[in-house]
């Protein structure tokens, strides 16, 4: 893929160095999923109709239409820039291309709901981010840590907002539609409404529930509900004392998900502080809906994009949420300034004329 760069006026920093965009006229060609194709092409070709409309020539949007692996191996060795979204292989692929490329990794996402939080706010905002894109989206909420003294209240409220709480049974029976022998998550149940993933397990669920609740007290890749879902199911814990919680999250997070996010529903600031301390994620939201925040609302200044780094954590370049300016090219103007450069004492601090053994 390459990058659609904009021409924008040049912007003097603070200490005189002036930054252009560099001019270009370059496509941005989608290689879609071969799942997703049909829904890729069919945006592009109404990103095509708007363009066309304003003048602009239309072949700066690209699309694939028959993808296949062989192809999108030749895209990256051919394009300037590749923005890998997807699996593992693929991102792992698009750094081997030989050209620069921005991958992303694994989500997680984690959230800790303790004894200071709204109950039903928590609930709600749970329910729009597991259901949303029917929980395919790696900021989609996966697990969520519970306070015990509020536990049985959540799980009430997530059931009011649409969950299904699943017995034992039916947890067996889940876990074995929902992965394969190996481990690996099924296609026919990633990014299914809830009651199609059930039926696919060998149980049936009211048609009004948008999710499945799976109670979960073990954590570990042998512990197949702790890792991510890609769907419409989500573990719930329940803890006893925030030690245990910031505990609970470093083990879900050695198990998968390292460097993407997690969230918190707490009025507490030490709490929050605490949690943003020890989680190894590139962003927490505080008191939001996952899925969306991540991405970029108007209400938290995230920049928005579908595409979110995850650091040396998660094998990544960058952990920042990759928008426009990963794309733009910038020429950097330096001009002399007055000299200001620190004394050798304010530089070593506390070591300044001291022995170093």
């Amino acid at each position: 893929m390459t990058a659609l760069i904009p021409v924008t006026s040049p912007y003097v920093t603070p200490i005189g160095i002036a930054i252009y965009a560099v001019k270009c006229k370059d496509a941005v060609i989608f290689s879609p999923h071969p799942g997703s194709k049909k829904t890729t092409n069919e945006t592009v070709r109404v990103m095509r109709a708007a363009l066309r409309k304003q003048g602009v020539p239309e072949d700066v949007l690209q699309c694939v239409e028959r993808p296949s692996i062989p192809l999108a191996h030749e895209l990256m060795a051919t394009a300037d820039l590749t923005m890998a979204t997807g699996g593992p292989a693929m991102v792992k692929a698009a750094y081997g291309s030989g050209k620069p490329a921005y991958g992303v990794g694994a989500g997680n996402a984690t959230m800790v709901v303790d004894e200071t939080a709204n109950v039903e706010e928590a609930a709600r905002n749970t329910r729009i981010s597991k259901t949303n894109d029917y929980g395919s989206g790696c900021s989609a909420d996966g697990n969520i840590l519970v306070d015990a003294s509020i536990y049985e209240a959540m799980v009430k409220q997530l059931q009011l907002e649409g969950g299904y709480l699943v017995n034992e049974r039916e947890k067996r029976l889940l876990e074995r539609a929902y992965w394969d022998a190996d481990g690996h998550r099924t296609a026919e149940t990633i990014a299914r409404p809830a009651p199609v993933v059930a039926a696919t397990a060998g149980f049936s669920i009211p048609e009004d529930k948008s999710f499945l609740l799976v109670e979960e007290r073990h954590i570990g890749k042998q512990h197949r509900f702790s890792t991510e879902k890609l769907g419409t199911v989500l573990a719930i814990f329940k803890y006893e004392g925030f030690d245990m919680a910031l505990d609970m999250v470093r083990q879900i997070f050695e198990t998968g998900g390292k460097g993407h996010s997690c969230g918190i529903y707490s009025f507490d600031d030490d709490h929050i502080h605490r949690l943003a301390l020890v989680a190894p994620v590139s962003r927490m939201m505080v008191r939001q809906v996952q899925s969306a925040s991540n991405a970029g609302t108007f209400t938290n200044g995230m920049p928005m994009t579908s595409s979110m780094g995850c650091g040396t954590w998660g094998g990544n370049i960058t952990n920042e949420n990759i928008s426009l300016k990963h794309y733009m090219n910038v020429t950097w103007v330096s001009r002399p300034i007055a000299e200001d450069r620190p004394s050798e004492q304010e530089l070593f601090g506390e070591f300044y004329n001291s022995e170093v053994f």
